[in-house]
């Protein structure tokens, strides 16, 4: 059973991320000329790795091609950090370039990961897939290029010369709890899941909601329930591609729950004793790395079995 005190899934990452540095190309330059900096090449969002288990690879700064294309993590105990996209090569060309023996998902790893590692990964995957993805200014069509070591990037047409800085996608995740004495959690199947795979619902925050009211609207929305007593838990980096998760907890107002039939097509309430049983017969509580699993953890810990 996941503890409530474990760390938050790609949170946490200890890297002095030289925000007030990297705007200076001199100092970037010398930061990739350290022996101790290292490079995580990835391909089209996936981690370049090799062996068994698989391990994900890092080059020296002399492999990895084009210093102005390499995008700036951070620094740690070691030196410098970077990480560079290969999204341009063919799959074998990448794995070549890396002397990697395969691409996989960043999720599939984070298992035999460290907290700090899968950190660094979801960063770098995060940071890459937006530069892939901005290369054109989406005002005048112009290209753009990279600046302040890849956390910006900047309209080549000097009569538009827009800006263009890194967007998160914030979404909310909600364990909903009855107001009644014998407490009970709502949990949900979504269409896409299998039968029998219950989670939290959550959903993205749309312009001009708060958080708060995004909560409240989703639940709405998927549940046909109304709550009180909004309350943050906390957040988790989701950088696939971009998200930000915002966990909170909520109480319902009723129990009557009616699903919206598209995307939710089932949800019910669970006691404490009922998700023990369905974490023992099925194996899972969330997503491994995803801060659903803590959200319910916690729940469960406010009344010992």
């Amino acid at each position: 059973m996941t503890d409530p005190m474990d760390p938050v899934p790609y949170a946490g990452v200890r890297l002095d991320r030289a925000a007030d540095r990297r705007r200076d190309p001199a100092w970037v330059s010398a930061a990739a000329a350290d022996p101790g900096a290292r490079v995580h090449p990835m391909w089209r969002d996936q981690c370049l790795v090799s062996g068994d288990p698989p391990v994900p690879v890092t080059l020296p700064l002399a492999a990895a091609g084009d210093v102005s294309e390499l995008v700036l993590l951070g620094i740690d105990d070691r030196g410098p950090l970077f990480a560079v996209d290969l999204s341009d090569h063919e799959l074998g060309d990448a794995r070549a370039l890396a002397a990697a023996e395969a691409a996989v998902d960043i999720r599939s790893l984070f298992r035999n990961l460290t907290s700090a590692d899968a950190g660094v990964l979801a960063y770098a995957r995060g940071v890459l897939h937006w530069n892939r993805h901005q290369r054109h200014c989406g005002r005048c069509g112009a290209p753009t290029e990279p600046r302040d070591a890849g956390h910006l990037r900047v309209c080549t047409d000097d009569a538009c010369g827009r800006l263009l800085f890194p967007r998160i996608e914030p979404a909310v995740i909600t364990l909903v709890e009855s107001g009644t004495p014998a407490s009970r959690c709502l949990l949900a199947r979504h269409r896409a899941s299998t039968a029998g795979g219950y989670s939290l619902l959550a959903g993205f925050v749309e312009i001009g909601e708060s958080l708060e009211d995004a909560v409240r609207r989703e639940i709405r929305e998927e549940a046909g329930l109304a709550l009180r007593d909004v309350t943050y838990f906390g957040s988790q980096p989701w950088p696939f591609p971009a998200g930000m998760m915002v966990a909170f907890r909520a109480t319902a107002t009723g129990e009557a729950v009616e699903v919206d039939g598209e995307e939710i097509v089932e949800a019910r309430w669970f006691t404490r004793d009922e998700v023990r049983e369905y974490v023992r017969v099925t194996g899972r509580l969330g997503r491994p790395d995803s801060i659903d699993r803590l959200l319910v953890a916690a729940w469960l810990a406010e009344e010992p079995a």
